[in-house]
């Protein structure tokens, strides 16, 4: 009598991505020459296409706060407008700085930052009590009741009030790419300026 193997699982196409279990990263853009497929520590390997996808949100959305910050640190440690230009110093003192001189604008940033997260985590996670459940019954370990939608590419969460998001499947895999380089970059960069200023207690420049 034959053994039936059980059913392969069926990924759906996103932004021209389909899952691939068995490739690297599961097949998702961002890897790139001389490092190619760049994983020296095995964070990825046996890892679950599920698994995969919630590392690589959490790589583009640090990537973006961290060109954000370099942005920050560049920009306003040189131009400083606003608040009567009372805010100055190194970037690294900058927040402290303005929820003294400005209490209900903290308040508000802070809720803002929280309004945005809220929403961007109802448009791509399962909401916590089933993604428990599914991670109980699948025995995936250490994802804390994270788990993305199915349907959800990592980082796309229908932001894009220019239009600049590629229509070709080709190109956007190649825009992916250059906004994780960017991002990884930008992370890096962020690190020595945060840890330049906290020695330093000065401006980078």
């Amino acid at each position: 009598m034959e053994v039936e193997e059980p059913p392969k699982p069926a990924y759906p196409t996103i932004n021209g991505w389909t899952a691939d279990p068995k490739a690297f990263c599961a097949g998702l853009p961002g890897a790139v020459a001389p490092l190619g497929n760049f994983d020296p520590l095995g964070f990825t390997k046996d890892m679950s296409v599920n698994e995969i996808k919630r590392f690589r949100e959490a790589e583009v959305t640090h990537g973006r706060v961290g060109m954000l910050a370099v942005l920050g640190f560049l920009v306003g440690e040189n131009f400083h407008p606003f608040f009567n230009g009372l805010v100055i110093g190194p970037a690294i003192n900058h927040l402290a700085q303005v929820q003294q001189i400005a209490p209900f604008f903290f308040a508000w940033l802070f809720g803002s930052i929280l309004t945005a997260e809220l929403g961007r985590a109802k448009i791509g996670w399962v909401s916590p009590t089933k993604a428990m459940k599914y991670n109980q019954d699948n025995e995936v370990k250490g994802a804390f009741g994270a788990l993305l939608r199915p349907k959800y590419y990592p980082g796309d969460f229908g932001f894009d009030p220019l239009g600049l998001k590629p229509t070709s499947p080709q190109e956007f895999a190649e825009m992916q790419t250059k906004e994780l380089n960017n991002g990884r970059l930008a992370m890096i960069a962020a690190i020595g300026m945060i840890g330049q200023e906290l020695v330093t207690q000065n401006t980078l420049f």
